[in-house]
């Protein structure tokens, strides 16, 4: 039995995105300020402790956005923690799949470029179709709202996996 999935209407993908990006954003903001200040703590005390010869591993304190967004992209819910609090996700603009670490990687490194540029580049969103940044049309990804990708999950019971509860 081959399930195709149903194209949603692009305008019931991206209702709302724009403004939700913007708030995702300051809220993967805070918590990656958060993130930076326990762990740039916990190495501070780790170079005293050591007199000295732990300082140099402040070296990894600029790679952790990148790992941030890279890792929660990549990962199992394709959303950073502020996309999932607005109801975001990011997916292939083709197949509407989860993205693969590549498309992660490469949609990361271009939006720190675009905002390393004054991030003027990111107004490309309101003259694209499905409100898509340069770092999403680089990278081939689409941000959409959760609550329009529920009717593109396969019926419970598709494939080989037998609906129902094992336990009953």
């Amino acid at each position: 039995m081959i399930y195709r999935m149903p194209v949603p209407d692009d305008y019931l993908l991206t209702r709302g995105v724009v403004t939700r990006r913007v708030f995702a954003w300051f809220i993967d903001l805070l918590l990656l300020a958060a993130i930076m200040l326990g762990l740039w703590l916990v190495l501070m005390m780790f170079g005293v402790l050591t007199l000295g010869l732990g300082f140099p591993l402040m070296g990894v304190l600029p790679f952790v956005p990148f790992c941030y967004h890279v890792l929660f992209l990549a990962g199992p819910t394709s959303a950073t923690p502020g996309q999932q609090m607005l109801g975001l996700v990011v997916r292939r603009n083709d197949d509407f799949g989860r993205p693969t670490a590549l498309q992660a990687v490469i949609s990361t490194i271009v939006f720190y470029l675009t905002l390393a540029t004054s991030g003027l580049l990111l107004l490309v969103v309101l003259i694209t179709s499905r409100r898509r940044t340069l770092h999403d049309l680089v990278s081939g990804l689409v941000v959409v709202r959760t609550e329009a990708m529920q009717p593109l999950t396969p019926p419970f019971g598709y494939g080989n996996i037998q609906g129902g509860s094992p336990y009953a």
